[in-house]
């Protein structure tokens, strides 16, 4: 029985390094540019759905380190701002973009919206980065004059930059009230693997051909 145990330690250890080189050679950058969505807000960092892709790229052995430049409140004039800066510290080979509700919160124009976003794209790929858009909606009491074509801009930037889109970053969860926090805004823990659920058929291909 002792020496099965032995054995079993001598196996274990002897598995460890090949997981800490693995960590170690990483060939690739992902990284997530968002908001709250993305930035775990009224969670735990550990339980958003940034860090369960994290493990899941680990998991799988993809040959990626994710890196989070997500900001609670960010806009996509902010995140314009920031974003030189980030490409230039990671760059990253891909970035999921996920900016502009804070933008249709406040109201904000669409027209600058868009230009925004799309001058990031610009940027991103100016460095040899890909892109992997992803769509949001905005509450219905904004007005269908306001909230139709906001929805809509997502489709118009994807399909004028050929960008994977992502349709709508937290399908399925606003319908389901126990699963946001009490601002109706942000989902809660446990709706977080459905937002990875509904951005990881999107991301795995991009994955799949680095």
């Amino acid at each position: 029985m002792k020496a099965r145990i032995i054995s079993l330690l001598v196996i274990i250890m002897s598995l460890y390094p090949l997981v800490a080189r693995s960590a170690e050679e990483a060939t690739n950058t992902l990284l997530v540019y968002g908001d709250s969505l993305s930035a775990a807000y009224g969670i735990q960092e550990a339980q958003g759905w940034v860090t369960l892709l994290e493990s899941r790229l680990n998991e799988e052995n993809w040959p990626y380190k994710l890196i989070n430049g997500s900001v609670s409140g960010e806009t996509t004039t902010g995140g314009l701002e920031r974003l030189p800066a980030m490409l230039s510290i990671y760059q990253p080979d891909l970035v999921i973009l996920e900016l502009g509700g804070n933008d249709g919160l406040r109201g904000l124009p669409l027209e600058t919206l868009k230009a925004n976003l799309k001058k990031m794209i610009s940027l991103i790929r100016a460095e040899g980065g890909e892109v992997l858009l992803t769509g949001i909606q905005i509450p219905p009491n904004y007005g269908p004059r306001y909230t139709e074509p906001f929805f809509s801009l997502y489709t118009e930037i994807s399909e004028e930059d050929s960008l994977a889109l992502v349709p709508f970053l937290i399908e399925g969860i606003p319908q389901q009230p126990e699963l946001m926090q009490n601002d109706g805004i942000h989902p809660k823990a446990e709706a977080q693997i459905m937002i990875l659920d509904n951005v990881w058929p999107y991301l795995e291909p991009m994955l799949s051909r680095r």
